[in-house]
């Protein structure tokens, strides 16, 4: 059996507009898709770095992961510095997370116009976004105490 070890897991994503819903629901999205393809379970995670373009100040991404149950997770949330012609409207995460899986198990995940990002990392397909917003819905049904 393999060693338990701390392992980063990268996401990114983009929102077309700086408003409060719409960088929850793309952060909330990335996340799931991380938490699904990775099989991250909550109790395992260390701790999570979001952070945003200069662009984005509507809401903080660490909300997202407390609507989805990460309660007790430590997350940070601090702006991407600023280089001339990168890429705007831009949310990051890095989450520490324990787990057995070797560092080429590890999925990344990369959507929206953040695909460019690491196109070399951009392997899976497509999410199924219906799919995964009924995903998050039960989420956020199930940690509400309903």
């Amino acid at each position: 059996m393999a060693a338990t070890v701390c392992r980063g897991v990268r996401g990114a994503t983009t929102v077309d507009e700086n408003e409060r819903e719409a960088i929850l629901r793309a952060t909330r999205q990335m996340l799931a898709l991380m938490i699904r393809r990775n099989e991250i379970d909550g109790d395992d995670v260390c701790s999570v770095i979001f952070t945003v373009t200069k662009d984005l100040d509507a809401e903080f991404p660490a909300l997202a992961a407390r609507q989805l149950g990460w309660l007790g997770v430590p997350l940070l949330c601090s702006y991407e510095i600023s280089v001339e012609n990168s890429l705007q409207r831009c949310i990051r995460v890095l989450i520490h997370w324990n787990t057995q899986k070797s560092a080429a198990e590890i999925h990344h995940v990369y959507m929206g116009g953040a695909v460019r990002l690491r196109p070399d990392l951009v392997s899976l397909p497509a999410a199924d976004l219906d799919e995964l917003e009924e995903w998050i819905a039960a989420q956020m049904h199930s940690d509400s105490g309903a």
